[in-house]
């Protein structure tokens, strides 16, 4: 099934509403706990977008195991914080040249699609060819958005009961350097090839005129599918506090430091 439709046909059908909130600068744990209560909690349909974070910081999917994922003794020495997120997917470096865009929603929030991994992975891969028409060859290459074969957009998704979260760090702009605190993977999808960080990624902006454009073409795509509405980030944090445990953590230097001792054994 053709999952887009024309602004009339969806007015026919009626569009749902989705809850859009612009952030800036929010530092990327804030916006992992604010995502995971919102999934949990929340009833609403929404779509969040931060441009950048604060500092450099390392993510990892929930089941990420550090010693296997990162180069822990820069890591250690350099003091970059490590987060273990609530969804699956793979380890990534943000910072403030990083765009993270966050979609929540209810399972029949988008008519005609399945709520299973692989179908919202091609919706949302839909989407963004509708926003990048135009400003280079968009593939969604397995579980990554890439012009051509370079990689500048990872995903992450969870599926609970009645709700799902795809989010994505788009690599607007990133410092090689950066690159170095992580390893090799494991396991990488095919059309990597092998190949080192610097020759797997790319830079949005060497595509996009602007970043401000992006962002505007996301927003008026998804209004094929919603009807969006802005919503002000006081209005969720004034709320009363959630007493739900939050499954995204922030690695203690402890931790990390055990990961590293236990891995340097494994070596002798």
């Amino acid at each position: 099934m053709h999952l887009r439709m024309t602004l009339a046909q969806a007015r026919n059908v009626g569009l749902r509403c989705m809850n859009l909130l612009r952030m800036s600068a929010v530092p990327i744990l804030e916006q992992l706990y604010l995502e995971e209560r919102l999934l949990r909690t929340s009833v609403d349909n929404w779509c969040i977008v931060n441009d950048r974070t604060n500092r450099p910081t390392i993510v990892m999917g929930v089941s990420g195991r550090p010693s296997e994922l990162i180069e822990l003794k820069s890591v250690l020495r350099d003091q970059i914080p490590v987060i273990k997120r609530f969804t699956g997917g793979g380890t990534v470096i943000v910072d403030d040249g990083t765009v993270f865009i966050s979609f929540i929603c209810n399972k029949n929030a988008i008519p005609g699609l399945q709520p299973y991994p692989h179908p919202i992975m091609s919706w949302t891969g839909q989407l963004y060819s509708e926003v990048l028409r135009g400003f280079g060859d968009f593939h969604l290459r397995e579980n990554d958005y890439a012009f051509n074969s370079h990689k500048f957009g990872g995903n992450a998704q969870s599926i609970i009961k009645e709700r799902w979260i795809h989010h994505t760090s788009f690599l607007w702009d990133y410092d090689i350097k950066n690159m170095e605190y992580l390893k090799l993977p494991t396991r990488a999808p095919k059309y990597r090839s092998a190949r080192p960080h610097v020759d797997f990624l790319c830079r949005m902006k060497e595509y996009v005129p602007s970043k401000s454009m992006f962002i505007e073409r996301t927003i008026k795509s998804l209004g094929s599918y919603f009807l969006v509405k802005p919503f002000d980030l006081d209005d969720i944090t004034t709320e009363p506090p959630c007493t739900l445990p939050h499954s995204t953590k922030l690695l203690s230097r402890q931790e990390l430091e055990d990961a590293y001792s236990s891995q340097c054994e494994n070596l002798r």
